[in-house]
């Protein structure tokens, strides 16, 4: 398990979702996931990973599939970055399940969604963190993506979730940088944006990196944008955001998991395919991918 250097950034600075591989059949592929998860730390310079996101396909994937996944990837990398465990569902009881299976895997901590389709109201959002906070004792990012989960974690929840200490960041895929900023300067929490063009404005409003999809590419540029930023150096930033845009915001021409397994493909990086509902890229979309590639220079 990996230390954290520095509190403020309490799981470094650059972490990918990384997706979940299989074979051929459909089955789980432990080699590759470790094989890519070595690439994206030793290669593409992340500080962590996050496995069984929404990008590792966790919603089509098992228990003991989740389990197997994080222990390859901690055995790969965790000596060296850290790994989280997304857990979140819809269910507080099941989360505190994949919560506790992912403390005994010896993962750094937890990525939590906000509950999906059910809709809680805020208390029920409130009460739902603050229990799978409780059974454990590994630190929480909690992840605010209204536009999947239907229900956007209030700028007022969030501040009251800050006063839990193992709550000690958000992955931010809401899109409001001002509600953003407002819990930024009210509280400890360490904001990494959970949409890759957002990192920049994020930084610019106290956040702290990214959680982010097309980092299974340009990890080593973003991080680049990331230091340059923080050292003061914003039109470097802003250059190399600029550059990075087409790929920010072209791996999600359609659901992400998708473009990144192709692009892997690609790239002689060959993570199997995506588990149905998804479907695997057409010949169109991997065309537009790879321009899209090339005009952010990877």
């Amino acid at each position: 398990m990996v230390a954290a250097s520095d509190a403020r950034r309490p799981f470094g600075r650059l972490l990918t979702a990384m997706v979940t591989p299989f074979d051929v059949a459909g089955a789980l592929d432990l080699d590759s996931a470790a094989r890519l998860a070595t690439y994206l730390v030793d290669e593409q310079g992340n500080d962590g990973l996050v496995i069984s996101g929404t990008t590792g396909e966790s919603p089509t994937t098992s228990d003991a599939e989740k389990a197997d996944l994080l222990t390859a990837v901690i055995e790969s990398v965790g000596d060296r970055a850290s790994v989280l465990a997304g857990v979140g569902t819809f269910d507080t009881v099941h989360t505190v399940h994949l919560a506790q299976q992912a403390a005994k895997a010896g993962a750094d901590g937890l990525l939590v969604v906000t509950p999906y389709y059910s809709r809680p109201p805020q208390s029920g959002l409130l009460a739902h963190f603050r229990t799978v906070a409780d059974a454990g004792e590994l630190p929480i990012l909690l992840y605010d993506i209204p536009h999947r989960t239907g229900t956007a974690i209030a700028t007022e929840t969030l501040i009251a979730l800050a006063g839990h200490e193992r709550i000690v960041g958000v992955k931010d895929a809401k899109g409001d940088l001002v509600a953003s900023s407002r819990v930024i300067a009210e509280t400890g929490l360490a904001y990494y944006s959970g949409d890759d063009g957002n990192t920049l404005p994020l930084l610019s409003v106290g956040g702290v990196g990214v959680v982010g999809t097309s980092t299974h590419f340009s990890g080593l540029g973003t991080k680049s944008m990331i230091e340059a930023y923080e050292r003061g150096d914003t039109a470097e930033a802003l250059r190399l955001h600029r550059q990075l845009l087409p790929i920010y915001t072209g791996i999600f021409r359609t659901q992400g998991t998708i473009l990144v397994k192709a692009g892997l493909r690609l790239r002689g990086l060959d993570v199997g395919p995506v588990r149905l509902p998804l479907v695997d890229a057409t010949e169109h979309e991997i065309s537009h991918l790879r321009e899209d590639l090339a005009a952010a220079g990877l």
